[in-house]
């Protein structure tokens, strides 16, 4: 009876220790075929922190705002619903006020938040239109993130303007989507 128990735990563990090094390795992939330096995806991910708890400094925005802040290259792009152009100004002014801020592209939209099913209506979206990305024999995924809010399309990305121009017509005709933003930086 132990010696069964003692099997089953070893295993459990080794499991989740490969769940693990998968997930390390498919990130690590992300970040090395990235254009970006890793000095700036670092950047990038720290600026992404310190918006995000910014914005939770504030009751009014966290209690009543769903705004998502994503930076590449220290652009921000600012996603989500707020109810009214007041506290939509106000988050603009708090995130404004944060190191590292660089352009910001403002793409709130005037609304209540979101809910659970339309998030995950959004995520749905935004594999599909991944996983139609790695298909493509003339676009490196990898290269371009893909953010769905509301049934609307972000791409990022530091990319080529051919590579923009294909990420955009999968984006376009993935169904589900309503309108596709581009947020690149050219090279």
């Amino acid at each position: 009876m132990w010696r069964l128990f003692g099997i089953l735990l070893v295993v459990t563990q080794l499991t989740a220790c490969a769940g693990i090094l998968m997930a390390g390795a498919v990130g690590g992939a992300v970040m090395v075929n990235d254009r970006r330096s890793m000095g700036s995806q670092i950047d990038d991910h720290a600026l992404e922190v310190r918006l995000s708890a910014a914005l939770r400094e504030h009751d009014d925005l966290r209690q009543q705002t769903r705004i998502s802040a994503i930076s590449m290259n220290q652009q921000v792009l600012l996603i989500g619903q707020v109810p009214n152009d007041m506290l939509r100004n106000k988050a603009i002014k708090v995130l404004e006020q944060v190191e590292g801020v660089g352009l910001m592209h403002d793409q709130i939209r005037r609304g209540s938040p979101i809910g659970f099913s339309a998030i995950s209506n959004d995520s749905w979206i935004s594999t599909k239109v991944k996983s139609r990305m790695f298909g493509d024999g003339e676009l490196d995924a990898m290269r371009i993130k893909v953010i769905t809010e509301n049934n609307e399309v972000f791409l990022l990305g530091l990319v080529t303007q051919e590579e923009a121009e294909r990420a955009v017509e999968i984006a376009r005709t993935t169904a589900g989507v309503r309108k596709v933003v581009k947020v690149f930086e050219y090279r």
